[in-house]
């Protein structure tokens, strides 16, 4: 008996490591990961063996890696679908230039008025924080992004003689008592507090400035939402979920 066909195969290209799932139209299935870096045709053709699939829907952030992924893709005879702001999404775009806007923003606003309704705000933690506004009538408005949290610690480390790289976790609490406990305070309370001043801000010029729908994706969403209330789901698969709609969508 050969191995199943899966309907999809969800590509997540982002800076630093890119997912890959099989999936169904109603549910995502076995994931691999890959650092970007490492996408070549060898390293694409020793993580993809094994899996088969129809179609395969590609969010790509990295415009050389993706270019690779859809060449070698395309040449399996498989269709690739990728994500962009003239496919069906689900979801409203009214925004100045629509190309301009990141494949994965938009599979994560896909996916959040999708399980969330309008209005929502997703927050993205990966290597740049981004954030991702459907306004109340259902339509993708804009976002911010800023920094992400592992850049402004990296920072610290390679511009300083001193300061050492850290493991980012909770903080014992905000008074440091070693170095390595004052960068941990400075980055997770100060990351709190600029991603809760973000989310006023959006809140009061939507209107709506207190309980704004907010969900967090991203390496680090986990962490950082643990001590803000704004932030009510964590959804670790938010995009290669909204990578299934739109597939869906897109049929």
């Amino acid at each position: 008996m050969g191995t199943p066909i899966s309907d999809y195969l969800l590509i997540d290209n982002s800076n630093s490591f890119t997912k890959f799932a099989l999936a169904s139209l109603k549910k995502i299935g076995p994931s691999r990961k890959l650092r970007t870096a490492e996408i070549s045709e060898v390293t694409l053709r020793k993580l993809l063996r094994g899996w088969r699939w129809k179609t395969a829907v590609l969010s790509s952030v990295v415009p050389a890696k993706g270019a690779i992924m859809a060449a070698f893709l395309g040449a399996g005879g498989a269709r690739v679908l990728q994500v962009g702001a003239k496919l069906r999404l689900g979801v409203g775009v009214k925004y100045p230039k629509p190309k301009t806007i990141g494949a994965d923003r938009l599979a994560n606003a896909a996916a959040a008025f999708a399980a969330f309704g309008a209005p929502v705000v997703v927050v993205d933690f990966g290597t740049a924080l981004t954030f991702d506004i459907i306004a109340p009538e259902g339509s993708y408005v804009g976002g911010v992004i800023a920094p992400g949290l592992e850049a402004m610690t990296d920072y610290l480390h390679q511009r300083t003689a001193l300061l050492p790289r850290i493991t980012l976790l909770e903080p014992p609490g905000a008074i440091g008592k070693s170095t390595k406990h004052a960068m941990l305070a400075g980055a997770v309370y100060g990351y709190r507090g600029l991603v809760r001043q973000i989310l006023l801000e959006i809140g009061q010029e939507l209107g709506i400035p207190r309980n704004l729908p907010v969900v967090a994706t991203g390496g680090y969403a986990t962490l950082i939402a643990a001590g803000l209330p704004e932030i009510r789901t964590v959804r670790e698969n938010l995009t290669l979920d909204g990578l299934r709609i739109i597939g869906n969508l897109n049929g």
